[in-house]
């Protein structure tokens, strides 16, 4: 077999041999020959064309790059069983399966640490292009299929990666192969220095999990890694590091800390203590610092609608798209609220549309904000700014929307699935409704059990809507 692009050469090789029933037992793949070499293949096809899984092509395209010798006689092994329906070598429970995804892996192992741990150096100058090599011992022999990475990323210079076996040379775009060499005398790089103060900068000495380092990293790839010889003397400083790190973590504020802080709130507008319409009890309400998810949401999210709206909405918090825009019921789950009012030929415009707590909690998740459910004591706190607006705009019905919604307006806890649709006396002495949250609907991952509960939320709106208005809206 080639050292270059063995599989096309394999492949033809195996279809010619299959055609003509060879069986695995009878084939040297070494290419040796020896005093007990057998006939050589036709050079024609023969009558039989072997079929496979593309399963088989993707394993075998992956295994071609593996050291071992044997790995062109496993795979023809398994091309044989697979034409002839013996078994399943693909299978993991297969012995011959069991090695060649061992195999498979393997190499698949070998690129990603080629790709993770190769370093390129500068070369001087001779022309527009800068120029850069490196030198990498792989397992086994993965150049080729890891050449396209380093390809696509450094499209614009000029690079040369040497292994032992095999080298590639890119130049003004174009790559060929040649031979492996020893080790290039690579000229040192003014950017190791850097690339190692990095590296002991985001050293974490408090979470230093040895057997985890030397998984990702093996010992093998050290010695061509500029940041590796750093290690041992971080290790050593590690347990120092961490001492300070806790002398360091308690500190005091500095005097006066505390007075810069009063004048600066006392900066601030302060808002009214009991706020008589509904627009003064927003404005108060952006300057809320009941509990601290005021700390980390965007902004409060205040209740919108009609100011004598004989029915009340209130949902559990703003989302994040509620949260970034300063309205409720905006985000999927307020489309799909707004979509089955369209149904209902309830017009928005007149209702008052809030939630139980005006501040979005969440979790940040890399980019994500992942929503939480606000506890009890986040609900209560925020309850004051709940009964100002039922105190100001006296709905004669009050549709909750969720558990969060239910215990905001009522104190009480307990199943949804119970209280759903019933008449229940809310702290300000009128009628609560409590139906599901739009939300919880939109979670459910069964469809027949979703519209089953949606169709409950809409006719808990049509009753709603019917004992405020006294007719359908």
């Amino acid at each position: 077999m080639p050292t270059r692009a063995p599989f096309a050469v394999w492949r033809e090789t195996a279809r010619r041999a299959v055609g003509h029933a060879v069986p695995p037992a009878l084939i040297d793949w070494s290419g040796d020959g020896g005093l007990f070499a057998g006939a050589e293949l036709p050079k024609e096809a023969g009558s039989h064309v072997p079929r496979v899984p593309a399963a088989f092509l993707d394993l075998a395209q992956t295994v071609i790059w593996h050291s071992a010798p044997e790995r062109f006689a496993r795979l023809y092994e398994a091309l044989w069983r697979l034409d002839r329906c013996v078994g399943d070598p693909l299978s993991p429970a297969d012995p011959l399966g069991q090695t060649l995804r061992l195999m498979e892996k393997s190499v698949r192992r070998d690129i990603h640490k080629m790709h993770a741990f190769l370093r390129f150096r500068e070369l001087p100058r001779q022309a527009r292009r800068r120029r850069f090599a490196a030198w990498f011992e792989p397992q086994h022999n993965i150049l080729e299929p890891a050449v396209p990475f380093f390809q696509s990323r450094f499209s614009d210079t000029d690079w040369m990666i040497a292994t032992p076996g095999l080298s590639a040379h890119c130049e003004g775009g174009e790559l060929t192969y040649r031979e492996g060499s020893a080790p290039p005398d690579l000229p040192p790089d003014a950017s190791e220095a850097l690339w190692g103060i990095y590296f002991e900068n985001i050293f974490n000495p408090a979470r230093i999990k040895l057997g985890a380092m030397r998984s990702e990293m093996p010992r093998k790839y050290w010695k061509n890694l500029p940041e590796t010889r750093l290690i041992p003397d971080m290790l050593a400083k590690a347990e120092g590091r961490v001492r300070q790190m806790h002398s360091a973590g308690a500190s005091a504020p500095r005097p006066g800390a505390e007075r810069v802080s009063e004048r600066y709130r006392s900066g601030m507008p302060s808002a009214e203590e009991l706020p008589r319409t509904l627009a003064d009890a927003g404005v108060a309400a952006a300057q809320c610092r009941l509990c601290g998810l005021c700390e980390k949401a965007t902004q409060t999210v205040w209740g919108e609608g009609a100011g004598d709206a004989a029915l009340m909405i209130v949902g559990e918090q703003p989302g994040d798209v509620e949260d970034l825009a300063g309205r409720p019921f905006v985000g999927p789950a307020g489309q799909l609220l707004r979509a089955e009012l369209t149904k209902a030929a309830i017009d928005p415009a007149r209702l008052w549309l809030t939630n139980a707590v005006k501040h979005f909690k969440f979790e940040p998740r890399g980019k994500r904000r992942l929503h939480q459910n606000p506890n009890r004591t986040e609900i209560e706190a925020c309850r004051w700014w709940l009964q100002r607006e039922l105190a100001l705009v006296r709905p004669k019905l009050v549709l909750a929307l969720g558990a969060s919604a239910a215990f905001a307006l009522t104190g009480k806890v307990g199943a949804l699935s119970g209280r759903r649709g019933v008449i229940e006396i809310g702290f300000h002495g009128g009628p609560i409704m409590i139906s599901w949250h739009p939300s919880y609907i939109l979670r459910l991952p069964d469809p027949q059990h979703r519209a089953e509960i949606l169709a409950q939320m809409a006719r808990d709106l049509s009753r709603a809507a019917e004992q405020s208005f006294g007719e359908t809206a």
